[in-house]
């Protein structure tokens, strides 16, 4: 969870401008790269970045000052800019590879930058003040103020495979660029670096970094190209620098170049990357062309343009309009691209292939993007939602075994559950497997029963053995590992997770005529079961979900006895967040509780519902949002991370559709035009397309459906324009975000509809949906009847 207090009177000014609504003319309609702010997420471990990448890039090029992250708002220096970042990811090993800085002053020794003192070439002893005064975050361009070194402005844009930046310099003479290959983010470790200079405009060079979350090494190769042509240069190493040397290389420690411009004034800098080979960052820097720093900020912000457009929306106010754009913004940063322009990538099974005719990707957060991003994806940009499948599928074929949160061609073992499933069920479910659903659907049943074996660097379901057998995964903290979690560490989520995407997969199997399969995995969809304890109580509510021992036993901790606010068995969680996850079976979880009517006691406790009807924004501050990655000893709604994302829409699935607005309208006060404005860390867009679909008025609430359970929208209207040339019109012509408003009734195309979701198959042919608002819950009595909520895909 994260403090919503901002540091800093730069960031209250951006705060105090969240306040003012915008002029009635300028609301509807404009630009959508106006709208987007790329520093919102930037403070309160939102953890994205405000600097340039093109939608989906492999490269970024972006500040880094103090934060593992790569930018904190408030932070006075910035160290240098990298290529390479996540946006939004929790874990310390972040990139920020291969950092640039333009600088002034003689170096050699004993001068201004004196070669004979290593620590010379410390990013943290020469990086540069600077002001937040005309600085810009748009996507595709950053620009900022460097106060240090006479003053230099930064200017960065990015294409697809490269980064470019601009420095303008405002002292005359003699200018330098730092080109720092051994150190990266904060907290990201790097084991080994080189630099070369390779003719007075080219530099070139690899950085070995860890993965995330603590995963093996990685190597990326880089090529930069000058405009300009440098006339004296030196690299540094552990013992200090080298006027006149071409090449450093060596393991961890201090290591780079610098390159002196002897006129200094303007020098653009190209520079590509690649993680198959030094001919791979070539390959990626033809492809791209040295170009003219503004025709590539051209072709990002068309590109840009190009994305955002995919939704554009009515009503609302200013700050409105630039929440709404930033979070589809950051939803479209990931996954990466990872084959090179000339197809080739570096797979699974350490060996380069090729993608002929379509993109591999790579960086999957899956344990977060299931829930949310996925599906905003595969609805608005179908084709890359096919290249994400078939390179998930091409993970499978090169590893054996699916990924659950893949960085740079390895697993990571990061996060527990099974998150491929859903995922990629859902993909297919959106369409993005034609052709390969068998293919697929095998891939995913090796997954649900079986476990990698010792010698495979996959985890799997680490849990299968007693899931399968006895119907749970047992709790045992000290299960052996292969990266940073493993399923048994947190074996009540995972049972939760497991069970989850055997119920979506069961969903497949049926449509794919497997009927005594989909028989099976539905059963598996009920075996949340088994860790349901009656006697459990809490706050007045009796029977939670409760972790068991191998055996069968109830865990009991030490200093008894079991409580459902504990981190016991749960990740990043507790069973009172985890105790929603039963999304596939409520007429199964509506009978553990008690019934409908207990469900709704539950909830309304959950969302401190009565408090947040009275004043929305102050509760949701006071009663949900606790304090940073606060996950454990919590029995309220923690909009900061993933597991009850889906927790509001409980109420309309159990009858209460009403609550699920002021709930959302509620949440949606966390998200601001300010640097805090990202409730939790992004995690690679998914935070961003909760708030997506939320203030659209629609939600993937149970996976393997492709059904969308509705709510009130944001906006008075809405237009998805689809890219099979047709469009979705969400009309709500009273909406006001700043009130807590219910959806009185819908019309979906020209017919009245009591129910409480939509279909993939009714968005993609073309629809309207016409939704009237009330302000007065009494009045809200639309799909409230026990037929107008979808059926549950795995109820008994």
């Amino acid at each position: 969870m994260r403090s919503r207090v901002l540091a800093g009177a730069a960031a209250l000014a951006v705060v105090a401008a969240t306040l003012s609504p915008a002029p009635a003319g300028a609301r509807p309609g404009g630009d959508p790269l106006d709208a987007v702010n790329t520093f919102i997420g930037t403070q309160d471990e939102g953890n994205t970045f405000p600097g340039a990448s093109a939608p989906f890039g492999m490269t970024q090029v972006s500040p880094m000052t103090t934060h593992y992250a790569g930018y904190l708002y408030t932070d006075t220096a910035i160290r240098g800019f990298g290529h390479f970042l996540l946006s939004g990811a929790g874990c310390w090993e972040q990139g920020g590879l291969v950092s640039t800085l333009p600088t002034t002053g003689d170096v050699g020794p004993g001068a201004a930058f004196d070669t004979s003192k290593p620590a010379t070439f410390d990013y943290t002893n020469y990086a540069a003040p600077y002001t937040h005064d005309g600085e810009v975050g748009k996507p595709g361009y950053y620009k900022v103020h460097l106060t240090g070194y006479g003053g230099v402005d930064v200017e960065t844009t990015a294409a697809t495979r490269s980064g470019v930046e601009r420095y303008t310099f405002d002292k005359s003479g003699p200018a330098n660029v730092f080109v720092n290959v051994g150190q990266a983010n904060a907290k990201e470790p790097v084991t080994g670096s080189s630099v070369r200079v390779v003719d007075d405009h080219t530099v070139v060079g690899t950085v070995d970094s860890q993965a995330f979350c603590g995963g093996k090494s990685y190597t990326t190769y880089f090529t930069t190209k000058y405009d300009q042509p440098f006339t004296s240069y030196g690299t540094w190493s552990p013992t200090g620098g080298t006027p006149g040397s071409k090449e450093s290389a060596g393991g961890a420690g201090l290591r780079g170049a610098w390159l002196t411009f002897p006129k200094g004034g303007q020098i653009t800098a190209t520079t590509s990357i690649s993680q198959v080979d030094a001919h791979g960052a070539d390959v990626n820097l033809a492809a791209s062309r040295v170009r003219p720093f503004d025709a590539v900020k051209a072709d990002a912000q068309r590109a840009w343009r190009k994305e955002l457009s995919s939704v554009d929306i009515s009503g609302g106010t200013t700050d409105d309009r630039t929440v709404f754009y930033t979070s589809l913004y950051h939803s479209f940063l990931q996954p990466l691209t990872a084959s090179d322009a000339d197809g080739r990538y570096y797979g699974f099974d350490k060996k380069i292939h090729r993608a002929i005719g379509w993109t591999y990707y790579d960086f999957f957060s899956l344990w977060d993007t299931y829930r949310s991003q996925n599906q905003l994806l595969a609805l608005l940009k179908p084709d890359r939602a096919r290249d994400i499948a078939k390179s998930i599928l091409a993970i499978h074929d090169q590893g054996g075994w699916l990924p659950r949160w893949a960085y740079a061609s390895q697993e990571t073992n990061t996060m527990t559950g099974d998150p491929v499933t859903p995922f990629l069920v859902d993909l297919w479910r959106f369409g993005a497997l034609s052709g390969e659903e068998v293919q697929a659907y095998q891939a995913l049943l090796q997954n649900s029963r079986e476990i990698p074996p010792a010698s495979s660097p996959f985890q799997g379901r680490s849990g299968n053995a007693s899931y399968q057998a006895d119907g749970f995964v047992q709790y045992q903290t000290d299960f052996p590992k292969k990266g940073q979690d493993t399923d048994p560490n947190h074996g009540a989520s995972a049972t939760l997770e497991y069970a989850l995407g055997d119920c979506s997969l069961s969903v497949m199997a049926a449509a794919l005529g497997k009927k005594q399969d989909a028989a099976a995995l539905a059963e598996k969809g009920r075996t949340y079961s088994t860790l349901w304890d009656p006697s459990v109580t809490d706050r007045g509510f009796t029977g939670f979900f409760r972790p068991k021992v191998a055996g069968g036993a109830w865990f009991t901790p030490a200093d008894g006895p079991y409580s459902p606010q504990s981190q016991d068995g749960f990740h990043e969680g507790t069973a009172w967040q985890y105790q929603w996850l039963v999304q596939q079976d409520v007429p199964g979880l509506e009978q553990k509780m008690g019934g409908a009517a207990n469900v709704g006691k539950r909830l309304d406790d959950f969302f401190s519902y009565d408090n947040l009807v009275k004043d929305p924004a102050g509760t949701v501050r006071k009663d949900w949002v606790v304090g940073p990655y606060s996950y454990y000893n919590q029995f309220r709604y923690n909009p900061n991370n993933e597991p009850d994302l889906h927790s509001p829409w409980m109420y309309t699935l159990t009858g209460q559709p009403w609550k699920t607005s002021a709930v959302v309208r509620a949440a949606h006060t966390l998200f601001t035009n300010a640097p805090n404005g990202v409730t939790g860390n992004d995690d690679l867009g998914t935070m961003s397309a909760w708030y997506v679909f939320s203030a659209l008025g629609l939600y993937p609430a149970v996976p393997g459906t492709g059904n969308f359970v509705l709510n009130a929208p944001r906006f008075e209207k809405s237009v998805l324009h689809l890219e099979n040339g047709r469009s979705v019109t969400i009309k709500a012509g009273s909406a006001d975000g700043a009130k807590l408003q219910y959806v009185q009734g819908l019309k979906v195309g020209s017919r009245p509809s009591d129910k409480s979701y939509v279909s993939v198959e009714q968005l993609r042919g073309g629809t309207t949906l016409d939704f009237s608002l009330t302000t007065d819950a009494a009045k809200a009595t639309w799909a409230t009847s026990p037929s107008s909520a979808p059926a549950s895909p795995c109820a008994g």
